[in-house]
């Protein structure tokens, strides 16, 4: 069986079939455990060294987990970083390369043409709601705390406690529903983008390719990719192209939200709120 056939992921792998294996298998089963996060840098003659096994065992081992070979062990660990599992799969990275990379995602999603739409959009709109979840729920509070600063009207979910579907339920013509939608999603997003959709509210999607499933339901599609070669997603993407929508919105406003920029400046010295 190949890794690509079966879905399971090596650590549960490992835990289905331990009673199966033989004590030299399973001491070289505990240090893929032990190293799983950086697993794919190594060598298998590494990991065989590292468990005080040989070659051969270790080779079993891959086998009896379903894999031909090391090299398999690799692709799996590569698709699990492709849907979003935090692990480093290419070994120590280039810094250098990194920047490069990251400012080239940057630069793709803050020149895509619909911005001009979005902007638009939540300039003109009744109530701007955003979601996000997870690792994209803060994306979704920083375009509320920015957009918050040019006009009223806009909130962010979900909130603990409360349900999407009131959320949802508020929504209607004169409505802009910003979704953040990176991977990992729940698994209520294809159902919630399209009851939006229903309500007649205009739907921005702001997600990485593994999005595009859903993007039918949507009123525009705003693509941010996220997947580096560090362990963990950067939204360094999202939040820049966060920022120059907020920074659309505030412009489109004009006077208006130039004055409401001023009175909350003077609510916060009343207050004493912030230094």
């Amino acid at each position: 069986m190949s890794a690509a056939a079966a879905p399971m992921r090596l650590d549960e792998r490992i835990a289905r079939h331990r009673a199966e294996l033989s004590p030299q298998e399973r001491r070289a089963a505990d240090t893929l455990l032990e190293n799983l996060d950086d697993l794919a840098t190594y060598r298998a003659a590494e990991l065989a060294d590292l468990a005080g096994v040989s070659k051969a065992t270790m080779s079993r081992l891959f086998r009896s987990l379903g894999f031909a070979g090391f090299d398999e062990v690799r692709d799996h660990l590569r698709t699990l970083r492709s849907s979003g599992l935090p692990q480093r799969v290419e070994g120590t990275p280039d810094m250098e390369a990194l920047a490069a990379s990251e400012a080239a995602h940057v630069a793709a999603a803050i020149s895509q043409p619909g911005i001009a739409d979005a902007v638009e959009w939540i300039a003109a709109a009744d109530q701007v709601l955003i979601l996000g979840w997870r690792g994209s729920y803060s994306v979704a509070l920083n375009l509320r705390h920015q957009l918050m600063q040019a006009r009223g009207h806009v909130t962010v979910g979900p909130v603990p406690g409360q349900a999407v579907g009131e959320d949802i339920s508020s929504l209607g013509p004169g409505s802009v529903l910003v979704v953040y939608g990176f991977r990992r999603r729940p698994r209520l997003f294809g159902s919630l983008l399209a009851a939006a959709a229903a309500t007649g509210a205009k739907v921005v999607l702001i997600a990485d390719p593994t999005a595009i499933t859903h993007v039918a339901h949507v009123s525009l599609w705003l693509e941010c990719q996220v997947e580096t070669t560090l362990a963990f997603d950067s939204y360094a993407a999202a939040a820049t192209l966060t920022s120059v929508i907020a920074d659309g919105v505030l412009s489109r406003l004009g006077s208006a939200a130039h004055d409401r920029v001023s009175r909350i400046a003077s609510a916060y010295e009343e207050i004493g709120e912030v230094e």
